[in-house]
């Protein structure tokens, strides 16, 4: 075992055992307070560039499945991408053996592979605590006999261009009612599964790719989640802004989650702005405002929508109990909504999977006005016939 050193930038060092990648990496270091799902957090897209910091004390203890099952859908079964998108994670414990049915590996085994540098030993709770009053910070790991990382800020790149899907590809229903557009900023497996399992045919696009030009060809349009600073999805903002004002797609049913939520808002007219050390974790409250019901919901994200910039044909959604920032959007007068938060939520809180059962009753009353389904669902079909059947790792 090598020794490892977990540093933050102007802020203190750690000394720890490497139980990953041999190599150095830097990233921005944000913490998780999720209690189960490391596999699915360390391969979601959202998480890219960074390094992340684990507050349950024991990791590891269930191993890794494998990254090859997938489920009848052809999307994979135990992870929400092909592969590992942090660069770095940092636990107080590491169990060196682990025990699960699904488990085809070890959490090192799985990091060695995919090139993610690991510390273990190291006081996960002050480092929360440095990272809650400091707020989100540049972080690295080196493992001894590697020069140290230069400081990167993965902030301040576009890392949606890195993560998306760079040619569509086609997820079909067993029973498929409807067509979706998905535009793919950083997808989940799971926001896939949702709206297939509901009997969506969905075809994926490039995060860039121009959805105004072939919005009328679907039954809605879906905009997904995503890592890094919205303000760099210029080209997608400018294509969303141009869906919103193309009277012929008036009543077009949209939904936007996490970074979509917020591409959605800025395409409005609305903010972002960057919070103190963002929200990860799948056990955070956020009310509904509509009716004050309250969710527990999963949640990684560092930039938030200031509701106090929406226009008049949008209020907020949902609101976050903790710190009170915006956790959702719906507009008055047209079938459009976001959240901030994750209805997918795996591993986590299924409490507002049924926002998914909103956008598909959307859905159907968009389409009982154009009374076209059967017309509209047979030209879609024969023009996704040729794309992949699932994302290119």
């Amino acid at each position: 075992m090598s020794e490892a050193i977990f540093s933050i930038r102007n802020g203190p060092t750690f000394k720890g055992v490497s139980f990953g990648a041999d190599k150095a990496v830097a990233g921005e270091a944000v913490f998780t307070t999720s209690l189960v799902g490391y596999p699915e957090s360390m391969s979601d897209p959202s998480y890219c560039g960074q390094i992340l910091v684990f507050t349950q004390p024991l990791i590891g203890n269930y191993g890794v499945p494998s990254t090859e099952v997938r489920d009848n859908f052809n999307l994979l079964r135990f992870f929400e991408s092909p592969h590992a998108h942090v660069v770095g994670i940092v636990v107080a414990e590491y169990a060196y053996e682990h025990s699960h049915w699904t488990a085809v590996e070890s959490l090192a085994s799985w990091c060695k592979r995919e090139g993610v540098a690991a510390i273990t030993g190291v006081d996960t709770r002050e480092v929360v605590q440095y990272l809650r009053e400091q707020g989100s910070s540049l972080g690295r790991i080196t493992v001894q006999g590697h020069k140290d990382a230069e400081w990167v800020d993965p902030m301040s790149t576009n890392l949606v261009a890195r993560v998306s899907t760079k040619q569509p590809y086609h997820v079909k229903a067993l029973k498929p009612r409807f067509n979706v557009a998905l535009l793919d900023c950083g997808v989940k497996e799971n926001i896939v599964r949702c709206l297939v399992a509901r009997g969506a045919n969905v075809t994926v696009l490039p995060h860039d790719y121009r959805i105004q030009d072939v919005a009328q060809q679907f039954d809605g349009v879906f905009i997904s989640n995503g890592p890094g600073n919205p303000s760099f999805c210029s080209v997608t903002v400018g294509n969303l802004r141009e869906l919103l004002q193309d009277e012929k797609l008036y009543g077009l049913p949209i939904f936007g989650i996490c970074l979509g939520h917020q591409l959605l808002a800025l395409a409005s007219g609305a903010k972002t702005h960057k919070l103190k050390y963002g929200n990860r974790a799948h056990n955070i409250p956020a009310m509904d405002l509509t009716n004050g019901q309250c969710h527990i919901t999963s949640q990684n994200h560092g930039y938030a929508v200031d509701a106090k910039t929406l226009s008049a044909d949008w209020k907020p959604y949902f609101i976050n109990l903790n710190d009170q920032s915006n956790e959702g959007m719906i507009h008055t007068k047209r079938p459009i909504f976001s959240t901030q938060f994750h209805p997918e939520a795996k591993g986590g809180p299924t409490d507002s999977a049924v926002l998914f059962d909103k956008y598909f009753r959307n859905i159907e009353q968009y389409l009982a006005e154009r009374q076209s389904n059967a017309k509209l669902a047979s030209r879609i079909v024969l023009q996704v016939d040729e794309l992949p059947t699932q994302r290119v790792a």
